[in-house]
């Protein structure tokens, strides 16, 4: 049985003109112990569909149709006081900017510690062990002594750690990570990525990971979601994504990525821009920048269709076109 489940997601945005759709029916699951990635060009949708399943949606934004289902139980409904149960004590979230995520008054122990007492029946003293505990397991040292150290005592890298502890505190079965290292160095996002995938892999955490970067969703995931304009173009297993791509902007994706092995004077890139919101074209949103465009992607949406090993959301999967390319 799948962990989370979104079906038929519908985010939209009341607008003094009209009713901006920022997603439109995005549908995905994740199963226990799975890192699903989520890539895409800014305004895509990542972050939105991470905000909607943590329960963090901005105003006037809202949940307009559809459901999230966390263990088949709805959490897209839930009052707020219930919601706020469930962050973090079933979903833990990590964000791109740790500074942002961390109260820079309290000392880190005092945060972890109050978590962990919000969520779990522990002792003051068993929920300080438990902190000291998580923040040996996600790799900060002298974890007693650095326990009582404030935010801004900690490096970039150290302040992404205690925000992973932070969000394992009260032992989520969930964990959205929005971009957890965007904001850090090469080597240390690798610490990171690794430190992840380690935790989770202990404690059977599932993990939707947010970011824009290929190579972080290669390293790391078990399937991956290609987003664009609102919407899935592309899921399945990551190497068939990667290597295989199906969808016409997975394949732009990947050829914007530097091939080691091949001399290239220029890089690949997609021509164009991502559609407004207020301004999505007719048919396939992608169909103004797509190279194998034709008649029917400016006239119909494609829904996701099979692709071999994945499911893509493009008119050359159907089965009158494959009937017409064979």
């Amino acid at each position: 049985m799948s962990l989370l489940q979104v079906k038929n997601l519908v985010v939209e945005f009341p607008h003094r003109r009209g009713t901006l759709r920022a997603l439109d029916d995005v549908s995905f699951d994740i199963a226990p112990g799975e890192i699903l990635g989520v890539v895409g060009e800014s305004g895509a949708g990542k972050s939105l569909t991470g905000a909607s399943i943590i329960g963090l949606l901005e105003p006037p934004g809202r949940v307009a149709s559809g459901e999230i289902l966390l263990h088949g139980q709805r959490i897209d409904n839930l009052p707020y006081d219930q919601m706020r149960k469930v962050r973090g004590r079933k979903i833990g979230a990590i964000f791109q900017d740790p500074l942002t995520s961390l109260n820079p008054l309290y000392s880190v122990g005092r945060q972890l510690i109050e978590t962990i007492t919000t969520h779990l029946p522990v002792s003051h003293a068993e929920a300080r062990r438990r902190a000291i505990d998580l923040l040996k397991d996600t790799g900060i040292p002298a974890a007693e002594q650095r326990i009582d150290h404030f935010p801004h005592q900690f490096s970039g890298g150290m302040r992404q750690r205690v925000v992973i502890a932070l969000a394992l505190a009260a032992e989520p079965q969930l964990i959205v990570a929005d971009e957890p290292t965007t904001a850090l160095d090469v080597s240390i996002q690798a610490q990171i990525i690794t430190l992840l995938k380690t935790i989770c892999k202990q404690r059977g955490a599932a993990v939707m990971l947010i970011t824009h970067d290929m190579g972080v969703i290669a390293e790391t995931c078990d399937r991956v979601a290609v987003m664009y304009a609102g919407r899935i173009a592309e899921i399945g297993p990551v190497h068939q994504v990667i290597n295989q791509p199906a969808h016409p902007y997975t394949a732009g994706l990947m050829a914007c990525i530097p091939d080691m092995s091949q001399d290239r004077e220029r890089l690949h890139q997609i021509d164009g821009a991502m559609p407004r919101l207020n301004a999505i074209p007719q048919g396939c949103a992608y169909n103004p920048r797509c190279p194998r465009v034709f008649d029917r992607c400016h006239t119909q949406r494609p829904d996701l269709l099979p692709a071999g090993a994945t499911r893509a959301a493009c008119w050359l999967h159907a089965d009158e076109k494959k009937a017409v390319v064979a």
